[in-house]
């Protein structure tokens, strides 16, 4: 068996990598710290790798028309490909998985520069969404071999943002059960948490969750479905507009919610609204806390507790064009629940927003 022992990062296929990447680092914290394209010897794509914290984000686009990254891309539009995992061994965890039964999209391969080596493996997962391992042997360089220390003439202004908390796979309705069976069989991982459409749900739309963990549970992906309502439920919409199952959102982890929150407020980030009224009771709800109500009321952050403690969240609204990728930034507080309290009025949100894309 292997050890999966965390999110190494997470691949975008964008339509323009250079604009992506200085959007992300200008109104989200991201620095670029390494490249390959034309300059490093890639003749057919280039990427930018975004750090902050430990959080890795790789923006990629073809250099040439008709290639794989383009189809992706004129199908999805802009959107996560890849949801790579590190690990202490990427041969037996491929090895593993086809013996499961999962189809094989790169096989353990080393790749090697003047910094050390790797090993990375790729499995498809739902939809076109793949997971590459990858193991480090040694390697001392940026990020991994190919690519170049890169250094932006412009700075960033850090937001604090931690770690990926976790990541969220959209299907079509009734392919969540199969895609969490397919998570069991050939990761081996667990339902860590679970909700359905009487926990979530509108007069309109209402959706089902089922949150997927590994072993140690460092990663957890909750993989969600629309459930039947009146109205076209956002998952629906994603559906829609990503043309397939697909990555939804990724969850950003901080320290200091108020403070990231008004730096990207500050950068032109988008968040999704929050009605006055949700603070009505909220201290009653909620109990003690070390943040000021009124300073989360201004910024719209909505928080939810159970047992262990209480976590803050908020929602950004999709960062392109189509209605598909957007970004959670949360804050833990003691809770590893996914604010099951706040879905009704988050789900309220998005149906405003999509009622103004005539998508409801």
């Amino acid at each position: 068996m292997y050890t999966i022992t965390g999110f190494n990062h997470c691949e975008l296929y964008v339509g323009n990598a250079k604009q992506t990447a200085f959007y992300y680092g200008q109104t989200m914290g991201f620095k670029i710290i390494a490249y390959r394209g034309l300059e490093t010897g890639s003749r057919d794509q280039v990427s930018y790798v975004l750090k902050q914290g430990k959080i890795y984000f790789v923006v990629t686009s073809p250099l040439k028309a008709k290639t794989e990254i383009g189809r992706h891309i004129d199908i999805h539009g802009d959107g996560i490909k890849d949801v790579a995992f590190t690990v202490d061994d990427a041969t037996k965890a491929w090895e593993y998985s086809q013996e499961k039964g999962a189809e094989s999209v790169k096989q353990p391969t080393k790749i090697v520069d003047n910094f050390g080596e790797a090993i990375i493996s790729s499995v498809r997962t739902f939809g076109d969404t793949i997971h590459t391992f990858v193991e480090k042997i040694n390697y001392s360089g940026v990020f991994l071999p190919g690519y170049e220390k890169y250094d932006p003439n412009y700075n960033s202004e850090s937001l604090g943002l931690c770690h990926i908390d976790h990541v969220v796979g959209n299907q079509p309705d009734g392919q969540m059960q199969p895609v969490c069976d397919f998570y069991e069989k050939v990761f081996g991982w667990h339902r860590f948490w679970t909700v359905d459409d009487d926990d979530i749900t509108t007069e309109y739309s209402s959706l089902r969750s089922i949150v997927m963990a590994n072993d140690n549970e460092i990663i957890k992906m909750p993989i969600n479905e629309p459930a039947e309502g009146l109205r076209k439920s956002q998952i629906q919409e994603f559906i829609d507009y990503y043309a397939t199952a697909g990555i939804q959102h990724i969850a950003l982890s901080t320290k200091d919610i108020i403070k990231s929150v008004k730096i990207m407020r500050q950068n032109g980030v988008e968040f999704l609204p929050t009605p006055d009224n949700y603070y009505g009771n909220l201290e009653k709800r909620v109990g003690n806390m070390n943040e000021d109500i009124q300073d989360l009321k201004k910024l719209g952050i909505l928080v939810d507790k159970d047992q262990d403690g209480y976590m803050l969240q908020i929602f950004t609204k999709p960062l392109q064009d189509r209605p598909t990728l957007f970004f959670e930034i949360i804050q833990r507080e003691g809770s590893q629940s996914f604010g099951k309290g706040n879905f009704k009025e988050l789900f309220k949100s998005i149906e405003r927003e999509q009622k103004s894309r005539g998508n409801l």
